[in-house]
């Protein structure tokens, strides 16, 4: 056999066996993901709604307001125990001691931000108003110059924080021309994954929020699916590829999951966004047996005497062809592999 094709078995045999090691859901989340196995595009939007809107909600409003400076301590400390601030990097902030009050410049306090405006879902409306996975503590002063306005891509003419660390000003990315905020490189992904849990959690309420708030526009389609504007879209799909899933978000979905019990699960599955709304949205998703778009390649070899490759639709072929591929070997043995041109 050829070494190209030892080379391309061993790196097949290790995505399958990977596959194996995450049997019941990755990140201990068991079968929690369940009821979505099998679905792709909107179908699996909708049912990993249905996943993950089940909740325990935390009581009143005002409660469960209250208590997330508490939970703030367990989402969003960093190792030394300060605050894990998204939106500035001025200085390390104490739990308590600096949080909410007055301020007048960056770094005086930290507050309750919410990633997706509270305004654009009716204001204090639960359980958006509450939901952890897109409320952050972050800097009041520079929370405040982000306002209402999008996430996007812009040079900050109209403001930076502390070492040009976020910013706002006119949208540079190709689609929208308004104002918006542009959070750091490091985070992009992070917020990237969060917009899409909430367009997801709460597919059925976008119409209603797209409809009664012209502030939502920009970022919201009008319709459950796909549920982002096209040029937002692009942008977040861009941000979550260049800013993967980091070991921060991992612990903090973990953290947020054993307060209010659900899981976002654009973090569990890293790259699932193509699978619901991407160039993988043909491919059904398998919460037990996940094949990541990183660990998906083509295999650009010729087949030899032992193994011969077929498409998912029966055609001989002689390459792996991107989608799903069968290979049969010269033993008779059968695996499915999925694989895409990069």
């Amino acid at each position: 056999m050829k070494h190209g094709s030892i080379l391309i078995g061993m790196v097949a045999l290790l995505v399958l066996n990977a596959g194996t090691i995450c049997a019941q859901g990755p990140n201990g989340s068991g079968t929690y993901y369940q009821a979505a196995d099998g679905k792709n595009g909107a179908e699996l939007k909708t049912s990993l709604s249905e996943v993950v809107y089940n909740r325990n909600e935390g009581g009143s409003l005002d409660a469960a307001y209250k208590a997330l400076w508490t939970h703030f301590q367990t989402t969003d400390s960093r190792d030394d125990g300060s605050v894990w601030d998204m939106y500035s990097n001025l200085r390390a902030m104490t739990f308590g001691t600096d949080q909410a009050g007055n301020y007048k410049q960056e770094g005086d306090v930290y507050n309750r931000e919410h990633s997706f405006p509270n305004s654009w879902f009716g204001g204090k409306v639960m359980p958006m108003y509450t939901d952890l996975h897109h409320l952050y503590p972050t800097d009041g002063y520079v929370n405040n110059k982000r306002a209402n306005y999008p996430f996007g891509e812009t040079n900050g003419e109209a403001y930076k924080s502390a070492n040009g660390f976020s910013k706002l000003g006119k949208c540079t990315f190709p689609g929208y021309s308004g104002t918006v905020f542009e959070p750091n490189d490091e985070y992009k992904g992070d917020f990237a994954r969060t917009y899409f849990y909430m367009v997801t959690c709460y597919e059925e309420k976008i119409p209603d929020w797209y409809d009664n708030n012209a502030e939502s526009r920009p970022t919201l389609s009008a319709t459950a699916y796909p549920g982002l504007s096209q040029w937002q879209m692009d942008m977040l799909m861009k941000w979550a590829v260049n800013d993967p899933v980091s070991d921060k978000e991992i612990k903090r979905n973990q953290a947020v999951y054993k307060i209010q019990q659900n899981r976002n699960p654009f973090i569990d599955y890293p790259g699932l966004e193509r699978y619901v709304w991407g160039d993988l949205k043909e491919q059904t998703f398998s919460y037990d047996n996940y094949l990541s778009p990183n660990s998906i390649w083509v295999m650009e070899y010729v087949a030899d005497q032992q193994e011969t490759f077929y498409t998912i639709d029966g055609r001989k072929v002689k390459r792996l062809q991107k989608g799903v591929n069968i290979v049969k070997s010269g033993k008779g043995k059968v695996r499915k592999v999925l694989s895409t041109k990069r």
